[in-house]
């Protein structure tokens, strides 16, 4: 079940960038974040009461989906979009993908979890390739102040992610579903969004051609519904650690999608960042192997 939940979520992530493309241009990026998740967070809840398994919550339960709302799907989501614009896609990803070294870290400093020695090393693994990936964006790039601020906001969007994960695997400790939580925090995220873009003054347009709206539902659907399900049913499942290397398999498969949608050429230096990548995934995966311990003669 682990590794069909890792797939479809890394499948489903690597192809969300399309869809996000294909909504530029008539609303403005933060109100389609907003009708993504209000519309996710509708769908959770019409399942979930259909099907009876809305678990109820008592206050603290709602603080913390209230905080994870704002996290996951309000700040870091813009914190991405608006640092784009700045820096390069490629670089977006790399400083993402050290969400499996915060993940580690927070997971260490909150829970107590100790850090597995494979888990750092894989990640590091997956940052370097995905460095090599994106070498000829990065490399490419001029440094200026609004670097700086986009790699700023870049790395302010995957403590968030992690914070996020963290919440997420408190929730699912006390015995709170991801489907339940993720409901109630799409829901208050989409209005705290919602409310930024009412006092911004922000247009809640609509662009009602088939192009948008199947992308659209592919985000809701897909990318929301199914994979923020999956995704943080890992986090409870393998630890947050090891659930967040899909931050580092993201781009592998965008840049596959791009290989065939858009003309993308691999380059040696990108290969060689794929195979680190996949080095480092089975670093991240593999079983530590158990301590034997020698049994000493009874002293009589």
């Amino acid at each position: 079940m682990n590794l069909f939940l890792y797939l479809l979520t890394v499948l489903i992530w690597g192809t969300t960038w399309i869809a996000l493309k294909w909504q530029l241009g008539v609303v403005a990026i933060p109100v389609s974040i907003v009708y993504r998740f209000g519309l996710a967070a509708l769908l959770l809840f019409a399942l979930l009461l259909l099907s009876r398994k809305l678990q109820v919550m008592n206050r603290r339960g709602h603080l913390i989906c209230l905080a994870q709302g704002l996290c996951l799907f309000c700040v870091n989501f813009m914190c991405f979009l608006t640092a784009s614009q700045w820096i390069p896609s490629g670089l977006v990803a790399v400083v993402f993908s050290t969400a499996t070294l915060w993940n580690a870290l927070n997971a260490r400093v909150f829970f107590g979890q100790r850090v597995a020695r494979n888990v750092l090393m894989g990640g590091g693994l997956g940052l370097l390739g995905l460095g090599l990936l994106f070498w000829p964006e990065l490399v490419g790039h001029t440094a200026s102040p609004q670097t700086l601020l986009g790699l700023g906001l870049a790395l302010l969007g995957t403590l968030c992610f992690s914070a996020g994960n963290m919440l997420s695997s408190l929730q699912q400790k006390a015995g709170l579903k991801p489907l339940t939580t993720n409901a109630w925090g799409m829901a208050y995220g989409a209005a705290m969004l919602a409310t930024y873009c009412a006092v911004r003054g922000i247009p809640f347009d609509m662009d009602w051609s088939a192009r948008y709206i199947g992308a659209l539902w592919y985000l809701v659907i897909p990318g929301s519904v199914i994979g923020f399900t999956a995704y943080l049913t890992l986090v409870g499942r393998m630890g947050p650690e090891r659930a967040a290397y899909c931050t580092v398999l993201f781009p592998v498969v965008a840049l596959n999608v791009s290989a065939f949608a858009e003309g993308y050429q691999w380059t040696a230096p990108a290969l060689a960042g794929l195979v680190l990548v996949m080095l480092g995934n089975v670093l991240v995966f593999r079983k530590p192997k158990p301590v034997s311990s020698v049994l000493k003669p009874a002293q009589v």
